[in-house]
């Protein structure tokens, strides 16, 4: 089992960048693929971005490919997602999400984190 922290969050302006981090507890952080997701008020839980367990292989939503970074520190037990040229449309509370299989874009992950908001005014 693995417990996930989430942090970073904020409120920037448009164009502003955040960097979220993701810390895992436990000592398998490398059995681990990890994603992000998002979730906007009255709206479902949207994938963002995920990494697989080296970090080797990654994948993005179209609407954050070019502008968000996913990596990981297996080291830290720690996955980051670098988000640049944010816009009022990313607005969300992201969370962060561990799976021991390699889910490229799905939502059934077994693992969550409680969240961190981050709102973009324009």
């Amino acid at each position: 089992q693995v417990q996930l922290v989430e942090s970073g969050g904020g409120l920037v302006q448009a164009g502003a960048s955040l960097r979220l981090s993701c810390r895992a507890s436990g000592r398998s952080f490398t059995n681990y693929a990890m994603a992000w997701f998002r979730q906007a008020p009255g709206k479902g839980r949207e994938f963002v971005a995920a990494i697989s367990w080296s970090g080797g292989t990654t994948n993005y939503a179209g609407s954050v490919k070019g502008r968000f970074t996913i990596s990981r520190d297996n080291a830290e037990n720690t996955v980051y997602l670098q988000m640049n040229s944010l816009g009022p449309e990313d607005t969300a509370v992201y969370y962060c999400a561990a799976d021991r299989s390699w889910i490229p874009s799905g939502i059934a992950y077994d693992y969550w984190g409680q969240g961190t908001q981050v709102t973009v005014s324009s």
